[in-house]
């Protein structure tokens, strides 16, 4: 069974950035996305899945994204594993994942909340 295809990706409501001397390594949230397209990451967590488990289907969208030649990294968020990936390669990123048979889940907002 395909691990990708029973995958739900969220993407995080920040903006990030390379933490200073740790590019790939570790992200800082910024407030406001910048003008430094090199610096300006999205990150993406899986809600599908979690331990050892998150970290091999994170590893699958990783490869997948290589093949497309999208950069990505997988960094450790509160004990979980995110991937980041440049927030121009943002349409391409989620449109090889939708590809792949990976489910994006999407906020929705309510016009008439209750």
């Amino acid at each position: 069974m395909n691990n990708i295809q029973l995958s739900v990706v969220h993407r995080l409501p920040q903006s990030y950035r390379w933490l200073s001397g740790f590019t790939g390594i570790k992200v800082e949230p910024i407030p406001l996305p910048g003008n430094d397209e090199d610096n300006n990451l999205i990150g993406l967590k899986l809600l599908s899945h979690e331990g050892e488990f998150a970290w091999q289907v994170m590893h699958q969208l990783t490869e997948a994204l290589e093949d497309i030649q999208v950069k990505a990294a997988i960094v450790e968020i509160d004990g979980e594993p995110c991937l980041f990936v440049h927030r121009e390669d943002e349409s391409a990123t989620l449109c090889c994942l939708k590809n792949i048979g990976a489910a994006i889940a999407e906020s929705v907002t309510a016009l008439y909340p209750f």
